[in-house]
């Protein structure tokens, strides 16, 4: 049985159970185990260690207990809104050249240690609604600053790579943006759905049975 973990923050935390590995929250990797587990049965055991609040400095620190230990074949992160909106409300963001170092540490400690793992970052997102209007235009321009560092990452170590700003943007125009993200940062169910269908996808190229 091979292992996938889901890593981030609240958008993967999604209220999860910490006390139970099967109870993963209301979230896409929910979603993405009852999709895969449903095509591929006992083929793989699906573990979520989301963290509401985390930066990608919070991340790091969470990399032994939570990812190595873990010694997943498959790793899905989704981190970088929290980098931002931390900054903007409290001061305490992550700039984004730190951003993209703390990042790259993150991909060669976890690589070193487990070195045919597959890992896949997801693009940080965000839509314009209720927690992000009032500064919209910063939301925006340092959101789409993380997505471009996430990408660079991908690209330098040869991960995968999972857009996902280019579909909220398009969802947005079929819906209000809060029917996808409810306050421009969490995702409804529908927003997770549209995540979870993005990973199954790339998850699913690299399956080999």
């Amino acid at each position: 049985m091979k292992t996938i973990v889901f890593q981030g923050d609240s958008i993967t935390d999604a209220g999860r159970n910490r006390e139970n590995e099967n109870e993963r929250g209301i979230g896409y990797p929910t979603l993405v185990a009852a999709e895969l587990g449903f095509k591929y049965p006992a083929e793989f055991r699906f573990i979520n260690e989301g963290v509401s609040g985390d930066r990608i400095v919070d991340l790091y620190t969470r990399i032994k207990r939570d990812i190595i230990q873990n010694r997943p074949d498959y790793l899905t992160i989704l981190i970088g809104i929290n980098d931002v909106w931390h900054e903007l409300n409290e001061r305490n963001g992550v700039d984004n050249e730190k951003y993209f170092r703390v990042y790259c540490a993150l991909i060669e400690e976890i690589k070193a240690v487990l070195p045919d793992i597959k890992i896949f970052i997801l693009e940080p997102f965000v839509l314009q609604a209720s927690a992000t209007k009032k500064a919209w235009g910063v939301f925006r321009r340092e959101t789409e600053m993380r997505a471009e560092s996430a990408k660079r990452i991908a690209e330098k170590y040869g991960l995968g790579f999972i857009p996902l700003q280019k579909k909220f943007d398009e969802a947005a125009e079929k819906a209000d943006p809060s029917y996808w993200l409810l306050d421009g940062v969490h995702p409804s169910a529908m927003g997770h759905e549209l995540i979870a269908k993005e990973v199954c996808a790339a998850l699913e190229k690299e399956f080999s049975f």
